[in-house]
C-alpha cells in the first residue's frame, strides 16, 4: 500500500512476497523473533536451517510446505482484492482520490500531512495514521511505521483488517444479542436471525456456510423480495447464485467487494466474507435502539394496514365534505336541530376519532418510511400522510362553511317557531274571550226574552276588543310566518282564520240582540261594537281591517300584502279627535261622549300597540328619524291630555295617565 503523497486513481495493493527455491534471501520479514510451534515454513526457520534445505534437497520448501503457501497466498489475494475495494469505497463516499494510507482517516487528525515523496515523508504520513488510530483505542501490535511504507504485506493487511474490526464492524448490534459477545459474533448472530426459516440455508460460520450463495440470496430476499427469486436459488449453481447476490446487492449500493470465484472455493477467507456481509448489514435498514420501527418480517403486514388506513379515511373525508356541502336544510325546526345536533355530534366526537386516526397514519409511515427510501415498498400517489393532510383541511373548510349556514337558519327557525307558538297561545286567549262573550251575550237575550233590561253590554264589548287587539297582532304574525316560509304557518293560518270568523259572528249576533233593546244604549252599544274597528282610521288599523274582512281561503293562501309589516313601522301618528269634531244634532250628549271615549280608548291602544313595536334605528340617520318620531308622539300625547279635560270620565282618566307615564 503505497504511503507517498503522490495521488492517484484507486488504491492497489503489491503482490505478496514470492518465495524462490533459488533465492533463500527472498524471505519476507514478519515481525517475529522466533517460529511459532509447529510452524515451519521457511521464512519462519533460521538461516542455517534453510541453507541446510537448500544443499540437502535443494529446495527450502517441501510439498506440505508448498500446499500451506498456496492456500496462504490465495487467502492474502483475495484479502488484498476486498480490503483494496473495500478501501476505494470509502475513498468515494469521501470524494478522496488520493492512494495515501492516511486518506482512510480523511480530516480525523488536526496534524496536516506531509506532501513530499521522500522516504521521510512517507513515514511521517503513515506515523500520523497510526496515532489517530492508538488514540481512538485501536489495539496496533508490532506494526511501525516503516513496516507499512516499507510494503510488507502481512502488516499492512493486519493494519487494515483492525482497521475494518474498529470502525465497520464493532458498530453492528442485533437483538438477542449479549454483552460478552465479539462483533464477529454479533454479526454472525445477525445472519443467522435474518435467514431464519429459509429452507436448505444454514449459517454456520463465515466460511463454507457461503460458499454456495444461499445465504447471501437469502439476506437481500428478506429485504428486497422483489428482487430474489429463492426458487431458482436453490436449484441454481454457487457460481451463479453468487453472481446473483452481488448484482443485486450492488444495485442496492453495496459494493462489489468480491466475485464468485473468491467465495467458491474449499475454504473461503473468513475476513474477506466478513468485511462484505458487515458492508450488506450496513446497507440494509435498521430500526434506531429507543425507536418504533418494523422489521422486515413485517414490512408487508405493516404496509397493507397503512394502506387500507388511509383508504378508508381518504373515503370518509371526501364522503363527509361531499356532505358538509349539502345547503338543502328541512324548514321543519324540529327536523333542522336533529340535523344540527347531529352536526356538533360529528364535530366534537367524530373529529377527535379521525384526528386519532390520521395520527396513527402519520407514525406508521415513520415506521415505513426507511423502506420506502431502502426500495422495498413503492408509495403509490395520494399515499403520503401529507395528501391526507390537505384532504383533512378540505373537510375542516366545509365544516366551518356548513357551520356558518345552518346556525343562522337554526336561529331563525326557532325565532319563528316563537313566533308560532305565540300565535296559538293567542288563539286560544282569543277563544277563551269570545267564548266569555258568548255566555254573557247569551244571559242578556235570555234577559231580554223575559222582558228584563240586558246588563252584560259593555262587558261583551270589551271582550270582543281584547279579542280584536289579539287578532291585530296575530295578523303581524302569520305575515312573519308566511314570509319566512315557516312549515305549519298554512294550520296557523286556519286556526286564525277561524278565530277571526267567530269573532265576526258573535259580533253579528250582539248587533241583532243589543238592538232589540228599547235603551238607548242599544244604539250606544252598536257603535262600540261594530266601530271597534271603524274608529281607528290608522293606517294600520285599515290594513287590520283589510284582513279581518279577507275570508279563509285567501287568508291561508297568503293574501296578505308583503308588506304589511313594513306598512307598520312606518305608520303615521293619529291625533286623537277633540269632542267638538264628533258633534252630530241627530245624536244625543250621552251617544257623543260614548263616541268620544271610545275613540280615545283606541287612540291610546293605536299608541301602545306603535310604541312597543317601534325600533331604534341601525345608523345615526335612523336613530334622528325614530327621535323626531318620539318627539311627534309626545306632543301627540299633549294633544291627547287636552282632549281628557272634556272626557268627564274619572276611570278613563286614570287609565290613559298610566298608560302615558308608562310610555314617557
Amino acid at each position: 500500500l503505497s504511503s507517498s503523497g503522490n495521488p492517484s486513481l484507486h488504491c492497489s495493493m503489491s503482490s505478496s512476497a514470492d518465495i524462490s527455491d533459488e533465492d533463500d534471501n527472498s524471505s519476507v520479514k514478519s515481525g517475529s523473533a522466533s517460529p511459532a510451534p509447529g510452524d515451519t515454513l521457511p521464512w519462519n526457520l533460521p538461516r542455517h536451517e534453510r541453507s541446510k534445505r537448500k544443499i540437502q534437497g535443494g529446495s527450502v520448501l517441501d510439498p506440505a510446505e508448498r500446499a500451506v503457501l498456496r492456500i496462504a497466498d490465495e487467502r492474502d489475494r483475495v484479502q488484498k482484492k476486498t480490503f483494496t475495494k473495500w478501501i476505494n469505497q470509502h475513498l468515494l463516499k469521501v470524494k478522496i482520490n488520493l492512494i495515501k494510507h492516511t486518506a482512510l482517516l480523511p480530516c480525523l487528525s488536526p496534524q496536516p500531512r506531509e506532501r513530499g515523496r521522500m522516504r521521510f515523508h512517507k513515514l511521517q504520513n503513515v506515523q500520523i495514521a497510526l496515532d489517530y488510530l492508538k488514540r481512538r483505542q485501536v489495539k496496533l501490535v508490532n506494526i511501525r511505521n516503516d513496516d507499512i511504507t516499507d510494503g510488507n504485506p502481512k502488516l499492512t493487511l493486519g493494519l487494515i483488517w483492525t482497521i475494518i474490526l474498529h470502525f465497520q464492524i464493532s458498530d453492528i448490534h442485533v437483538t438477542g444479542e449479549s454483552e460478552d459477545m465479539t462483533a464477529k459474533e454479533r454479526l454472525l448472530l445477525w445472519s443467522k436471525q435474518t435467514t431464519d426459516g429459509y429452507v436448505g440455508v444454514r449459517c454456520d460460520n463465515f466460511t463454507t456456510s457461503w460458499r454456495d450463495g444461499r445465504l447471501f440470496n437469502a439476506i437481500i430476499h428478506k429485504y428486497r423480495p422483489d428482487l430474489v427469486d429463492m426458487s431458482r436459488v436453490s436449484a441454481q449453481t454457487n457460481r451463479s447464485n453468487l453472481e446473483q447476490a452481488f448484482t443485486v446487492a450492488e444495485q442496492l449500493g453495496v459494493a462489489r467487494l468480491l466475485d464468485p470465484e473468491d467465495v467458491d472455493v474449499q475454504t473461503p477467507d473468513e475476513k474477506s466474507v466478513i468485511t462484505y456481509v458487515s458492508t450488506l448489514y450496513d446497507a440494509f435498514p435498521k430500526v434506531p435502539d429507543g425507536v418504533d420501527g418494523i422489521s422486515p418480517n413485517d414490512v408487508d403486514i405493516k404496509w397493507v394496514e397503512y394502506q387500507n388506513m388511509i383508504k378508508y379515511l381518504s373515503q370518509w373525508i371526501k364522503h363527509n365534505v361531499e356532505i358538509m356541502a349539502d345547503r338543502s336544510f328541512p324548514n321543519n325546526p324540529v327536523e333542522l336541530k336533529a340535523l344540527y345536533q347531529q352536526y356538533q355530534q360529528f364535530k366534537e366526537h367524530d373529529i377527535p376519532l379521525k384526528e386519532n386516526e390520521k395520527t396513527k397514519i402519520q407514525n406508521l409511515y415513520k415506521m415505513l418510511e426507511m423502506w420506502i427510501e431502502f426500495g422495498r415498498i413503492q408509495l403509490p400517489p395520494g399515499h403520503h400522510p401529507n395528501d391526507v393532510e390537505k384532504e383533512w383541511g378540505k373537510l375542516i373548510v366545509a365544516m366551518l362553511e356548513r357551520e356558518k349556514s345552518l346556525r343562522p337558519e337554526l336561529e331563525r327557525l326557532e325565532m319563528l317557531q316563537q313566533i308560532a307558538n305565540r300565535v296559538q297561545r293567542d288563539c286560544v286567549n282569543g277563544e277563551d274571550r269570545l267564548a266569555l262573550a258568548r255566555s254573557a251575550l247569551q244571559s242578556d237575550t235570555k234577559r231580554l226574552e223575559s222582558g228584563i233590561q240586558f246588563m252584560n253590554e259593555a262587558e261583551v264589548a270589551a271582550y270582543l276588543l281584547e279579542c280584536e287587539n289579539i287578532l291585530r297582532q296575530q295578523v303581524v304574525d302569520i305575515q312573519i310566518l308566511l314570509e319566512g316560509k315557516f312549515p305549519f304557518a298554512d294550520q296557523l293560518v286556519q286556526r286564525v282564520s277561524r278565530l277571526r270568523d267567530d269573532l265576526l259572528a258573535l259580533r253579528a249576533e250582539c248587533s241583532t240582540v243589543y238592538s232589540k233593546g228599547r235603551s238607548l244604549t242599544t244604539e250606544q252599544t252598536k257603535r262600540m261594537i261594530s266601530g271597534i274597528t271603524q274608529s281607528l282610521n290608522s293606517g294600520f288599523s285599515q290594513s287590520m281591517n283589510a284582513s279581518l274582512t279577507l275570508t279563509p281561503s285567501s287568508l291561508s293562501g297568503g293574501g296578505m300584502e308583503p308588506g304589511s309589516l313594513m306598512h307598520l313601522k312606518h305608520m303615521q301618528i293619529r291625533k286623537p279627535l277633540m269632542k267638538s269634531s264628533l258633534a252630530d244634532p241627530s245624536m244625543t250628549e250621552e251617544e257623543v261622549n260614548l263616541k268620544y271615549v271610545q275613540d280615545l280608548l283606541s287612540w291610546v291602544e293605536e299608541m301602545q300597540l306603535q310604541l312597543e313595536r317601534s325600533e331604534w334605528g341601525t345608523d345615526l340617520p335612523s336613530v334622528e328619524m325614530h327621535l323626531d318620531n318620539h318627539k311627534s308622539v309626545h306632543r301627540a300625547i299633549e294633544e291627547f291630555q287636552m282632549s281628557l279635560k272634556d272626557a268627564r270620565l274619572s276611570e278613563v282618566s286614570w287609565f290613559l295617565k298610566c298608560f302615558y307615564g308608562r310610555t314617557s
